[in-house]
């Protein structure tokens, strides 16, 4: 049966992986038995997708990202370069918690800045934006904008990726889309 995604002669697929249509795998990336892979994803060199790992259609995953069981990625979320999702809180070498893994869910169409790391049992929230190097130690809400370490809610973001300035009335504007955003109660929604 001709395959419906591309994967470089590199790359590793394990028997058992769910792949979807249009997804292009490049050079030395593993994707383990059991993972779910969307349609039209990319995964970047030197990934690696582990066993029971999710991501929806149109993910964008960079080189040298790691995403480990218990992560799912919703659609169009991107994953930047070197990224990381832990899976374990109290990890030792010595004491096998694989039966432990804690859940971690990124939303939809949000951002994971190059070299971040979740810490496993957080969720991200749809259309968030973690920036470069953060250190993500709490739930995200979704639209915030964190960075450093540990990350600290520091604004909101539109779904064009670009910072919002509510007025008074907590009202905002995407300069890119005129998209119109409401704020209420530490609360981002998009007006539709």
């Amino acid at each position: 049966m001709e395959k419906d995604y591309f994967a470089h002669s590199t790359a590793v697929i394990d028997e058992g992986c769910q792949i979807g249509k249009g997804t292009k795998i490049w050079h030395f990336s593993h994707l383990m038995a059991g993972c779910v892979i969307g349609n039209n994803c990319n995964i970047g060199q030197n990934v690696v997708i582990s066993p029971g790992v999710i991501l929806g259609n149109n993910v964008k995953v960079q080189n040298n990202v790691s995403v480990y069981t218990g992560v799912t990625c919703d659609d169009d979320v991107f994953l930047g370069p070197s990224c990381v999702f832990t899976n374990v809180v109290n990890p030792r070498s010595a004491i096998n918690r694989h039966g432990s893994f804690a859940k971690t869910r990124v939303g939809k169409g949000a951002t994971i800045g190059a070299n971040a790391t979740v810490i496993c049992g957080h969720d991200i929230g749809a259309y968030a934006f973690i920036g470069a190097g953060a250190v993500v130690t709490k739930n995200v809400p979704s639209y915030a904008l964190l960075v450093g370490n540990p990350a600290r809610h520091t604004g909101w973001m539109s779904e064009y990726g670009h910072r919002l300035n509510f007025d008074g009335n907590g009202m905002a504007v995407c300069p890119e889309s005129g998209q119109k955003y409401r704020i209420e109660k530490n609360n981002v929604t998009r007006i539709k």
